[in-house]
């Protein structure tokens, strides 16, 4: 008996048989196997990068990509917008109608990035980013040549990367993870050649980085607007300021959320590099990536529910819904487990991983393992509140915690002197009221109880 046969039994005990049920079973058990090659490549990427950049550049790397993630949710929530109002679009069969949004998308996209470009390059003459990152002066020079090269991969990444979308509307729940293991595979084996064949460069390594993902999106477009979705080839013609106005209504508020998002996660680094130094980045990001093993894992099982949860609240079929709730509810049991676990054997796997190039105190592990446990079971709700369009409590409460969060993270850190680990504890407590919150509202919407602010 394959794996795929296994999840079909396991399902099948919950009572669950749809056929889009078994869609996400069969692009979950796809997403296994890539997101473990993916997960792979991933830690073996950390020590070989150490190795390549040293410590103190690794950590301007993990603080630079985390400033310059900020600008991959200049997309203005029009990917999210275009998921949702795409899978309606398919739902009802209306192929002329998912064109013009496709094409909505990708033109306007289009136009705020090489907006963007623009700007950064003007911004860019009067910034020392040595004193933004605190780091070391002689990196001056290459951070003010590599800054705008990533910036510009960013913002194109930010048009390719709406293939995903398209893909998602369509139930390939898999894809993302496809792209994730082919682009975490070609960065090791390209930082492995470089090991062999030249000196540590940050601007070399941040030009192959950010260049990278763009060339596979990009390679995947091309592919598909001439295969499989032709019929939905983005074209100057399709584009409508109406139905911009249908995507953005929902993919504003996509993006305020996307903007807290990034004010919770990717400030972190920053934060770290701020009150301490580069260096204390890394035992931070380690940790992280070491709990991600967990998320990545759980993310297979739940990702794949948000656009079936739109096409099916198009439908009403509410009782298919509920089933699904529960079926993952009952997986996430095992998450605290899983969890626990890895906090036991966290000092072992540390020294196999990284050996003794640096230290992570237990408290940080600890901390982090919080985090996640709180993390994941937000995450179940989130995903059907997101598929039903209904974010107005998520908008309020995501932008509530992004103004907690910083400052939290600096009394924690340095007023309660509880150091770098005081940063996840901040974002712990910023977590904690959506976990009362976001099931409150899924309760509300699936029994047709919602109103007000709970219902948009």
């Amino acid at each position: 008996m394959n794996l795929k046969d296994i999840i079909f039994k396991i399902y099948a005990l919950f009572g669950v048989k749809s056929f889009r049920t078994k869609n996400i079973v069969k692009h979950i058990t796809i997403s296994f196997f890539y997101k473990a090659g993916a997960v792979l490549c991933n830690f073996l990427l950390v020590p070989l990068t150490i190795d390549y950049l040293d410590t103190d550049n690794y950590g301007v790397w993990l603080t630079l990509s985390s400033f310059i993630a900020w600008f991959s949710f200049f997309d203005i929530g029009l990917g999210n917008g275009l998921r949702n109002k795409l899978t309606e679009a398919q739902a009802n069969s209306n192929i002329d109608l998912a064109k013009t949004y496709v094409s909505t998308a990708y033109y306007t996209v289009l136009m705020v990035s090489t907006a963007l470009v623009l700007l950064f390059i003007i911004l860019n003459q009067f910034l020392d980013w040595t004193v933004v990152f605190n780091t070391k002066s002689e990196l001056r020079s290459d951070l003010n040549l590599l800054m705008p090269i990533i910036v510009a991969f960013f913002s194109l990444q930010l048009v390719v990367s709406l293939i995903t979308s398209v893909y998602l509307a369509h139930q390939n729940h898999s894809i993302q993870v496809k792209i994730h293991f082919l682009t975490q595979l070609s960065s090791l084996i390209l930082i492995w050649a470089m090991t062999k064949t030249s000196e540590g460069s940050l601007l070399l390594f941040g030009i192959i980085f950010s260049g990278l993902p763009v060339l596979i999106l990009l390679m995947l477009n091309i592919f598909s607007f001439t295969k499989e979705y032709k019929d939905l080839k983005p074209s100057i013609a399709h584009w409508s300021k109406e139905h911009l106005k249908d995507i953005m209504g929902i993919g504003l508020n996509f993006f305020i959320i996307q903007i807290a998002g990034v004010i919770l996660f990717s400030t972190d680094n920053f934060i770290i590099s701020k009150l301490f130094s580069p260096q204390e980045v890394v035992p931070y990001n380690i940790s992280f990536k070491y709990f991600s093993i967990v998320t990545m894992i759980y993310s297979l099982v739940v990702a794949p529910y948000w656009s079936s949860f739109t096409e099916a609240y198009v439908g009403k079929e509410y009782e298919w819904i509920r089933k699904s709730i529960r079926n993952v509810m009952k997986i996430w049991l095992a998450v605290p487990i899983a969890i626990f676990i890895m906090v036991l054997v966290s000092g072992k796997f540390y020294e196999l991983w990284i050996g003794d190039k640096v230290s992570i105190p237990m408290t940080l592990t600890i901390s982090m393992a919080f985090f996640v446990m709180i993390f994941t079971f937000n995450v179940i709700f989130v995903y059907f509140i997101n598929g039903t369009g209904k974010i107005k409590v998520q908008l309020f409460l995501s932008i509530g915690m992004a103004i907690l969060n910083i400052p939290l993270s600096v009394i924690f850190s340095e007023n309660l002197n509880f150091g770098v680990k005081g940063v996840i504890l901040a974002t712990i407590v910023c977590y904690i009221p959506g976990i009362v919150i976001m099931p409150l509202q899924y309760y509300k919407i699936i029994n047709r109880r919602a109103v007000g602010i709970w219902n948009c």
